[in-house]
């Protein structure tokens, strides 16, 4: 019963809202958080709607060529 209940929360968050998923949040240079976001960082949108959340830098990256 507790593996059913598992499965229906999981369903339910993949499928609320907002929420895209990791592969976006990655895609679009974010990181899946669970609760906040980390000093520097800002809420850009939901990998997994309310509980995970795709955090992005406040400030670009440079890359070195």
């Amino acid at each position: 019963m507790e593996i059913l209940m598992f499965i229906f929360i999981f369903i339910s968050l993949t499928q609320h809202g907002d929420a895209h998923g990791p592969e976006g949040c990655n895609h679009e240079g974010g990181l899946c958080r669970v609760g906040n976001c980390i000093s520097g960082e800002y809420l850009a949108r939901y990998c997994f709607e309310p509980i995970i959340l795709c955090c992005k830098s406040l400030s670009p990256t440079t890359t070195k060529s």
